[in-house]
């Protein structure tokens, strides 16, 4: 809004409407830093997997979500024509940056319940999902669970603290996530070694047997 106004104010002194800019002694507030969407925990996925069971295409949309750390705009687009001899492969839509994953098992059982189509996950009127009505579709599935403020995202999150946590590099999330630097994959080694020295540290204050 201070922005808007500061272009109005500039506006009407270029026009001798006013003189001086009202606005000019106040400083914008600089959002504070909330790490964007919420990130998923262990807790929250099986609360999900308990409200849709094996099979659904709400637990589909889970396990590949989190299997794969795609984006939701290239999760509505997967099909069975992008897997060839265990490995799933596309060019991510936003990075433009080539994946090649290979398939989970736990991912490979539920594709073998997904219905024939375009994509794996299809719309409630028969066609691929659009990015923003599938996260629509996935939110009410979250508040079926009883997890509200969760997103399609979030999961995104989850899946790269797994691969940290599973003792992943940088360069090795970067590869999975699609991401074109290391600043984004740092963040999660970091916080992963952060968690195992913490747990290291602790260990050490436990008596000898």
């Amino acid at each position: 809004m201070l922005r808007a106004l500061r272009g109005l104010m500039a506006f009407a002194i270029s026009g001798r409407i006013i003189s001086a800019d009202p606005t000019a002694g106040y400083k914008r507030k600089r959002p504070k830093d909330t790490g964007g969407f919420r990130p998923w925990t262990e807790e929250d996925v099986a609360a999900f997997m308990a409200a849709h069971p094996a099979g659904s295409k709400a637990r589909l949309a889970l396990t590949l979500l989190l299997c794969t750390g795609l984006r939701r705009g290239d999760v509505v687009k997967l099909g069975r024509q992008h897997i060839r001899r265990g490995v799933l492969s596309l060019k991510t839509t936003k990075t433009k940056v080539q994946v090649d994953l290979p398939v989970l098992s736990e991912l490979q059982a539920e594709l073998d319940h997904a219905p024939i189509g375009m994509t794996f996950l299809m719309s409630p009127r028969g066609g691929p999902f659009s990015p923003d009505a599938f996260a629509f579709w996935f939110r009410q599935r979250c508040r079926e669970a009883g997890l509200e403020g969760l997103s399609s995202h979030g999961l995104r999150k989850l899946a790269a603290t797994r691969l940290a946590e599973h003792g992943a590099t940088a360069h090795e999330i970067m590869a999975v996530m699609g991401w074109t630097t290391l600043r984004e994959a740092e963040r999660y080694t970091r916080a992963a070694n952060r968690k195992a020295l913490a747990r290291g540290a602790v260990q050490r204050l436990k008596p000898a047997t």
